[in-house]
């Protein structure tokens, strides 16, 4: 589907589920004709997971959180049922993110559509679908709207009563979970329009061949459609310091769950985890010589179904600072045919001990994207990147 079209539905029970490389809240809201809730009830979501004819399913964390409209059950004064989204995490924007609903038959779990809001930015809340009655038929309808005071504006804008006061829209960030409350209505905070990408923000793919990916650019290892490759190659290097001293820096990569649990961590002192399913090359205790100064081969068709996150950091063990690195880059090789697929030229430094370059995130498709990182960290071990890099997926 896309922004603004629709389709009539042929059954009586419908699912909107929507799933992305992060956690995301997913919520429902009964309208009637004036585009309002009737009350607080009316807000579906996982503190109060049940409404009249409109009920919603956690995925905990394995598959997407998911609302379900019963339109036999729904009552005669409620014209619509707005799906939303918001990224779990607090403050965390849509940008680099691509959520897609998918619009299921109840009964049998069949897919009857699947939208994919484009051009997302500084959104911290969608709304995503509607499930709309129109002349007695009941129809749904792709949206992606985009709000940039998270489940707040959104809530405030259907006439829910919230806690606290709204953030400005301004100042982007993850509202507490809404919840049933006695304060007065805040004023309804309109909707952001959508934003353009960052520099380098947005998912490209591999059909043209090698990439090269700015900060915040993700590509999907697909090409044609079809996943590239199971097995892949991260190299990573990086130029002794500036005036010719040598500098201990150190590749790891962080495995995380669903709900950006640490499974395990592969570096210097663990060169293999997940039974030999990510291996590294050891260590480079200076970053003398040219090519990849430490390797990471990474098996995905072998990694465990709980891994839903790799990311790849660096980590300045002597303690000097990035600003003394002559240069850092992360690079993705096919290892069956050498072929360097995806590179990432680390080009501005800040002076700390620490660095995320970049990740890996399955999909709920089962195929992989890579998102350049870039981000500074004070860190001098791989301990010490768990946290920060469970923040960033």
């Amino acid at each position: 589907m896309t922004p603004g079209s629709n389709i009539p539905l042929p059954t009586a029970r419908v699912t909107v589920d929507v799933a992305a490389p992060v956690r995301l809240d997913v919520s429902g809201l009964l309208l009637t004709g004036d585009g309002k809730v009737r009350s607080d009830d009316d807000f579906i979501f996982y503190n109060q997971p049940a409404g009249p004819g409109v009920t919603y399913r956690s995925g905990g964390g394995s598959t997407p959180d998911a609302i379900t409209v019963d339109t036999g059950a729904v009552p005669p004064d409620i014209e619509k049922i707005v799906v939303t989204a918001s990224p779990d995490a607090a403050g965390q924007t849509f940008q680099g993110i691509e959520p897609t609903a998918t619009i299921r038959n109840a009964d049998d779990q069949s897919v009857l559509a699947t939208f994919t809001p484009p051009r997302l930015g500084t959104e911290t809340a969608l709304v995503i679908v509607e499930v709309y009655r129109r002349n007695g038929q009941w129809k749904a309808r792709a949206v992606g709207q985009g709000y940039a005071d998270g489940l707040a504006g959104i809530a405030t804008d259907f006439g829910v009563t919230v806690e606290e006061p709204a953030p400005a829209a301004a100042a982007p960030q993850q509202p507490p979970a809404p919840a049933a409350v006695t304060a007065p209505p805040m004023p309804a905070a309109p909707p952001a329009a959508p934003a353009p990408p960052a520099p380098g923000a947005g998912k490209i793919n591999l059909d043209k061949g090698r990439v090269s990916l700015q900060k915040n650019q993700t590509v999907s290892l697909v090409k044609g459609g079809r996943p590239l490759l199971s097995r892949v190659q991260m190299g990573l290097g990086w130029e002794p310091a500036f005036g010719g001293r040598d500098i201990d820096l150190d590749a790891s990569v962080i495995a995380y769950g669903p709900q950006r649990n640490h499974i395990d961590s592969c570096y210097f002192g663990k060169l293999t985890i997940l039974n030999g399913a990510v291996k590294h090359s050891g260590d480079n205790l200076t970053g003398e010589g040219g090519g990849d100064d430490e390797v990471i081969v990474v098996d995905l068709g072998r990694l465990p179904q709980e891994v839903t996150g790799l990311v790849f950091t660096v980590n300045s063990f002597s303690g000097q600072k990035f600003t003394d690195v002559a240069k850092a880059y992360c690079r993705l090789v096919d290892t069956a045919t050498g072929e360097e697929l995806v590179r990432f030229d680390l080009t501005g430094a800040e002076p700390q001990t620490g660095v995320l370059m970049a990740k890996l995130i399955r999909q709920f498709s089962g195929e992989w994207d890579m998102t350049a990182m870039g981000d500074f960290v004070k860190a001098r071990t791989v301990r010490n990147m768990v946290k920060p890099a469970a923040a960033a997926l």
